[in-house]
């Protein structure tokens, strides 16, 4: 609600100020700037969400500029129309932020060319535009001297809260509710593109670098617990209470006293717990999650804004296999007819310069909200393209109607439609991650109110704008369904890649010794899950997908993300100092079952069944029985299930791998 509203204060008081002063055209050019650059102002550091939001300001005037200055000339128009949907389309590259931009510039393109101006008026228009997006930029942001690291705070505060639940409520995969989007997020924020920087982002990256480590040790814990005299539920508990109370500091920009003090009682049992053993096994990580505990606290009070000057200036640089590549290149890469992106930006160019010509050629009332409405519905996939054509269809209608009868039977006064257009915005803003045909609804109202003020008649164009965005969303399902982009055909390449990336994982344990390797491999893993879900979830809805063939799809997924979590409490039995003399034994085996796990990503990908690997069960046997010879008989039978469990995830993925053979993905 607090974007919504400031957002809001973006759009109505420059109108409102543009109306008393007698100055409306500039009140509607630096308002309607705002409402096109609205859905920029996404959550993530101060700096990333400046740099995004200016970006979508400069489109929109550039566009703008355009379409002002050739609006009146359906030639240079349509070839404008086709340059600027094409690049617009191929920034889904880059993510949905950036994705936004592109399909505010050519919402802005159509929109201004049903009012040419010239070079004085183009200028102008576009200058007013681009303050609007400025200035929803600076409400935006408006707080960062205060508040400078908010989000970052924020991010970190969710991921402690996971583990505090993961503490109290231990499960060996680690898994707690909700702790692996919070992590993802936590990633997102102090790693991706436009992240902060500044001292204080030392200490960030430090606690997200603990936060990985205490969760694995959360998990080795959980796995070699064998006390039942309530000693190791104690200590979980209070470990508990210390994460809890870092993650309310953090939060709260305070120092973390109580968390000092929790941390006081967490060490006296830790001594309670060792006393007498002998520092092998469970004892080794409840000293190891001691200690890292501490260091949270310590990093704690250097986080944030309030305790910058008191950080450590350290080198931060991303691992390479978080690095971005050049936006060139990755553009370059996907000039290709295989790609989405490549497919949904040649649609883009040829629905909006299409729907632009027709509005033209037929000379249409209000036709620009042809290829507006083509524009906004027109995704990358065809289920988003099918959902959004009816929710923008259904709400346009909903929006015209009420808003029609609501400036009739409002007051004539200039303050009632101002206070009905913030209304409508605030809903609008705040409904639409929540209902796109609510939110429809009232940008459809919020639009009639705005064009109000510049004179036109809600209820003589109510009729041409509902069959505009009808041929509009028509035209975008056309499109579609002429040339396709199935993501039946894609899913096969992202399950591969995820299953590549944990063979990845499985590799940098071979090596214990090198936890820098294990922290970029276990990063770029849970890169590779999220897109392997996106790719399903999409499957999911899309017409026409065999059931068969999405159970294959979720069920490989599933058994992919079992192998994950066993890799990582294997990772965990290591992740300490001193790695078990034994482990000598344990590479060779994880070795071999990334080798084979590597061999089955590379058979889905080519569509052809498999053999079962039938000698990783007898080296799992081997193992074992070379490991209940040594001294560490936690160690041993915490690795003989985690091996066992290893070779099952192995077999099953090999297994569903074939049956994926007899239907193509």
């Amino acid at each position: 609600m607090r974007v919504a509203l400031r957002n809001t204060a973006a759009v109505v008081l420059p109108l409102a100020i543009g109306l008393y002063s007698g100055h409306p055209q500039v009140g509607i050019g630096i308002a309607a700037g705002a409402l096109d650059t609205m859905f920029s102002d996404q959550p993530g550091p101060y700096q990333q969400r400046l740099t995004r939001l200016f970006l979508a300001a400069l489109a929109a005037a550039a566009a703008s500029l355009v379409g002002f200055l050739i609006g009146d000339h359906i030639v240079p128009m349509s070839i404008a129309c086709a340059i600027c949907g094409f690049l617009g389309g191929m920034l889904v590259v880059f993510g949905p932020d950036i994705a936004r931009v592109g399909m505010t510039s050519m919402l802005l393109l159509v929109i201004t060319a049903a009012t040419p101006q010239d070079v004085r008026g183009a200028l102008s228009g576009g200058g007013l535009i681009f303050a609007g997006g400025m200035l929803l930029a600076l409400f935006s942001v408006t707080a960062w001297p205060l508040q400078r690291y908010r989000p970052e705070r924020l991010a970190l505060a969710d991921v402690y809260r996971g583990l505090a639940e993961l503490a109290r409520k231990p499960q060996k995969d680690g898994e707690a509710p909700g702790l692996s989007d919070a992590m993802n997020t936590l990633q997102t924020t102090l790693l991706g593109r436009y992240h902060a920087r500044g001292r204080a982002m030392e200490a960030f990256r430090v606690l997200l670098e603990l936060a990985e480590r205490i969760r694995l040790e959360l998990v080795a814990m959980a796995e070699l617990e064998t006390r039942r005299d309530g000693m190791g539920e104690m200590f979980r508990n209070d470990a508990a209470r210390v994460l809890a109370a870092i993650a309310e500091a953090v939060d709260a920009a305070e120092p973390p006293q109580r968390a000092e003090r929790a941390l006081a009682t967490l060490q006296a049992s830790e001594r309670a717990l060792l006393a007498g053993s002998s520092g092998t096994g469970l004892s080794a990580h409840i000293q190891a999650l001691s200690g890292q505990l501490a260091a949270v606290v310590r990093n704690a009070n250097w986080a944030g804004s309030r305790g910058e000057e008191r950080a450590q200036r350290a080198e931060t640089t991303l691992p390479d296999t978080l690095r971005s590549a050049s936006a060139l290149s990755t553009l370059r890469a996907n000039i290709t007819t295989g790609s989405v992106a490549f497919r949904h930006a040649v649609r883009c160019a040829v629905v909006l310069t299409l729907a632009f010509a027709v509005s033209r050629y037929y000379e249409l009332p209000h036709g620009y909200w042809l290829p507006m409405t083509a524009a906004i519905v027109l995704r990358p996939d065809f289920a988003a393209t099918f959902n959004f054509g009816l929710l923008r269809v259904v709400g346009t209608i909903l929006g015209l109607v009420l808003t029609s009868l609501l400036l009739r039977f409002t007051p004539d006064a200039t303050w009632a439609h101002i206070l009905m257009l913030g209304v409508l915005c605030v809903i609008f803003r705040y409904l639409a991650g929540a209902h796109y045909g609510i939110a429809v609804a009232a940008l459809t109202g919020t639009v009639v109110v705005l064009l109000a003020f510049e004179g036109v008649e809600s209820n003589t164009a109510m009729h041409d704008r509902v069959l505009n965005t009808a041929l509009g969303s028509g035209l975008a399902l056309l499109a579609y369904v002429l040339w396709p982009s199935w993501e039946r055909h894609r899913a096969r390449n992202a399950l591969s890649d995820m299953l590549c990336a944990y063979a990845d994982y499985l590799d940098a344990l071979v090596v214990p010794a090198d936890a820098g390797r294990r922290h970029e491999v276990r990063m770029a893993t849970r890169t590779a899950r999220t897109n392997a879900l996106a790719s399903v979830d999409r499957m999911r809805t899309e017409p026409g997908t065999p059931g068969v063939l999405q159970e294959l799809a979720e069920t490989l997924y599933a058994n992919g993300n079992r192998l994950a979590r066993t890799a990582m409490t294997l990772e965990a039995l290591i992740d300490m100092g001193d790695v078990p003399e034994d482990w000598k034994h344990v590479g060779p085996f994880i070795h071999e079952a990334s080798v084979e796990l590597r061999r089955q990503a590379e058979a889905l990908t080519r569509t052809e069944g498999i053999s079962m690997p039938p000698a990783l069960r007898e080296h799992q046997r081997n193992l074992v029985e070379a490991l209940s010879r040594g001294k560490d008989r936690e160690f041993a039978d915490a690795v003989g299930r985690l091996t066992d469990r290893l070779t099952d995830n192995v077999d099953t993925i090999a297994h569903v791998v074939t049956r994926r053979s007899t239907t193509p993905l």
